[in-house]
């Protein structure tokens, strides 16, 4: 990495006018004008709405920095400032280098045009010659791997396809600095990899990255250094796993005036059970019921998601040991039952948790109008992100063969932070020996005429 600074942002802020009714914009444009001519005070129609606010930081040429930030934190903006497509209200941004950025899925392709003829587009409006661009033409088509539709009109491609081709012309024109924008997510995982292997060679050159995103593991996968943004400001800049835990700490969003009530409803509910159960002491979570699969036999009232202190938490470091509780209420007799508590990623891959199926300890025997009060403790062996919760009651015959009797998907959202020990995505069980070296053995030797002998 160079000591060469690439892109300076200083003190950059970019506000927009807010209208409660559309007169208010014509009033605006025309009235301040006419109170100025008489004399009287100029009124404003509008309100400042701040998408960013003094804003700054330098980039040195090599590095990749990615931006994180939850929706509305002011993370595109910045980027359209950076690629110069958006101007600031105030400060200044400086750029040292040619600049290629891939801000919106499709920007710069005419969708009435070829895949190949938008590559000879794209690669005009950025000054390369036509002979440059014929040399560099099979590398695009190889990288953006879309077939014959490199020939077929762009207005027909897909979102992953528009992603591919915009993707392998950016990289192809020889920028210095690359800005992306969050157009990454619409590819799929083999798409994604070679973006990401793209961007290591393009790193190595001595090109500077910067990128928007939501994948924290994209942050601590290609980055050098990570900025944190909220509500227009930067609260963090610095290392990749620190800049990945503040965006997780963050302050969640208060809750909706629906989730609200839902928590009162749950109260209801708790002191009718009461008398059949103990509850906790800690509050329930709002729980989400955008996914449920049931029976009519079973139905989860209640979820309780606690720390060690049994304090309701929805943040959870490295390692460190979560409760969930589940109040259920039973509508049929069984002479045995089983339930599970369950933690999936993002992309809806169930990663692990508790099932008393898989531990042999099924619940029961269970009558009609019984409650239960069921306890699953999981330890968060996992690398830090963002997590689903899932629990369900069912019915099992057999591993294959069983019946839902209340499933609940993806019912609450829990953060991991901190720092983690083990190699990967979750923490497995495992062993390691390194022996000595064997003796009057070249051991490289050894093996360069073990593999010759087998060719």
């Amino acid at each position: 990495m160079s000591s060469e600074v690439v892109i300076t942002v200083k003190n950059l802020s970019k506000s927009y006018h807010i209208y409660e009714q559309p007169r208010d914009r014509l009033k605006q444009f025309v009235l301040p004008s006419l109170q100025g001519l008489v004399g009287m005070t100029r009124k404003r129609y509008y309100r400042d709405f701040w998408a960013l606010r003094d804003i700054s930081f330098e980039v040195r040429r090599g590095e990749t920095i990615g931006v994180l930030g939850r929706n509305g934190s002011g993370k595109s903006t910045l980027l359209q400032m950076i690629a110069g497509t958006l101007t600031p209200s105030s400060g200044q941004v400086a750029i040292g280098g040619k600049i290629t950025a891939l801000l919106e899925l499709g920007a710069g392709f005419n969708p009435e045009f070829t895949g190949r003829e938008n590559v000879f587009l794209n690669a005009a409006i950025f000054g390369l010659q036509r002979e440059q661009i014929e040399q560099k033409f099979e590398e695009i088509a190889a990288f953006a791997d879309i077939g014959e539709f490199i020939e077929q009109p762009v207005k027909t491609y897909s979102s992953g396809m528009y992603a591919r081709l915009a993707f392998a012309v950016a990289t192809a024109l020889d920028p210095e600095i690359l800005v992306v924008d969050e157009i990454l997510s619409v590819g799929d995982v083999f798409f994604q990899a070679r973006c990401m292997r793209k961007l290591d060679e393009f790193r190595e050159r001595g090109g500077t990255v910067f990128f928007v995103t939501h994948d924290t593991y994209s942050v601590e996968r290609i980055c050098t250094r990570a900025i944190v943004l909220d509500k227009g400001q930067k609260v963090f800049e610095g290392g990749t796993a620190d800049a990945v835990n503040v965006y997780y700490k963050m302050s969640r969003e208060e809750p909706t005036v629906a989730a609200a009530s839902v928590v009162a409803g749950q109260k209801d509910i708790a002191a009718q059970s009461a008398a059949a159960i103990a509850m906790p002491a800690a509050e329930p979570v709002p729980v989400r019921r955008d996914h449920v699969v049931d029976d009519g036999t079973a139905y989860i009232e209640q979820v309780y998601v606690l720390n060690a202190h049994g304090e309701s938490s929805l943040n959870y470091t490295v390692g460190e040991w979560l409760t969930v509780k589940l109040n259920v209420l039973f509508s049929a007799d069984y002479d045995q039952i089983d339930f599970g508590v369950g933690i999936r990623d993002r992309s809806g891959t169930l990663i692990g948790g508790a099932h008393t199926f898989y531990s042999g300890n099924p619940v029961g025997p269970v009558r009609a109008g019984e409650r239960r009060l069921l306890t699953a403790r999981i330890k968060a062996e996992l690398m830090p992100g963002e997590y689903l919760l899932i629990a369900g009651i069912a019915q099992h015959d057999s591993l294959q063969s069983y019946r839902e009797c209340y499933g609940l998907y993806d019912f609450t959202a829990i953060s991991i932070t901190g720092n983690r020990k083990f190699w990967g995505a979750v923490r497995l069980p495992a062993e390691i020996e390194a022996a000595g070296a064997i003796a009057g053995v070249d051991v490289g030797q050894h093996a360069v005429e073990a593999l010759s002998s087998t060719n």
